[in-house]
């Protein structure tokens, strides 16, 4: 009799247990995918945008070019544009977490001011290897790899060593450290972050941010 009442105490605690840690988990899941209300922490007026402009999904990646991950998840992103043409946009924001990515990420700002971020982005992701040495990145060598692009050279060496090009990146990094942007890429679909990292949820993100936008 003893025994049965101590087994079934024993699975009751069990079970309560198992409910609490649910609840939390839920819980805390349910606050982190909790859509942020202030928009102009996550979507910069004036930041580099890809696809149409009156698209009703804004997907906003705070990224590093540095960042592995983010060049592995660049034709990704270009996909959903594809994929649901006129209805999806990308936003791309600074943070540059790797060290030496502080100073690669003006040479886009600045190439970006001549309407090259783009470009520029595409050339740095594709040759990542070129430019990186041990997850450090070399202002240097990724300056070089934009030589051939339709710059104005004087502007953009000026651009890249203007203060408002710094403004801009510091209101990047500060916004991304107000969101706690922790690791790049991060994204947020019309306000709403991905919780759950990975190409799959982030399509589904998509998906439902479509079914309440169209």
């Amino acid at each position: 009799m003893n025994k049965k009442i101590l087994f079934i105490s024993a699975s009751l605690i069990i079970l309560l247990a198992f409910i609490g840690a649910a609840t939390i988990f839920k819980a805390n899941n349910s606050h982190q995918s909790t859509k942020v209300e202030n928009l102009d922490i996550i979507e910069r007026v004036g930041a580099p945008i890809k696809g149409p402009l009156e698209a009703k999904v804004t997907i906003v990646e705070f990224f590093d070019p540095a960042c592995e991950t983010c060049s592995a998840f660049y034709p990704l992103v270009n996909n959903l544009i594809k994929r649901y043409p006129g209805k999806v946009k990308v936003m791309m924001r600074y943070t540059p977490f790797h060290k030496g990515s502080d100073q690669v990420v003006k040479l886009l700002e600045a190439a970006h001011l001549q309407e090259q971020f783009w470009p520029a982005v595409e050339i740095l992701f594709a040759k990542q290897q070129a430019w990186t040495r041990h997850h450090v990145a070399q202002p240097q060598s990724a300056r070089a790899l934009l030589k051939d692009l339709p710059l104005d050279s004087a502007q953009f060496m000026r651009d890249v060593s203007s203060e408002n090009v710094s403004k801009v990146i510091m209101r990047d990094i500060a916004d991304g450290k107000t969101l706690e942007v922790r690791a790049t890429p991060q994204f947020f679909v019309n306000g709403k972050p991905l919780v759950n990292f990975g190409y799959e949820q982030l399509t589904q993100l998509v998906e439902e941010a479509i079914a309440e936008a169209y």
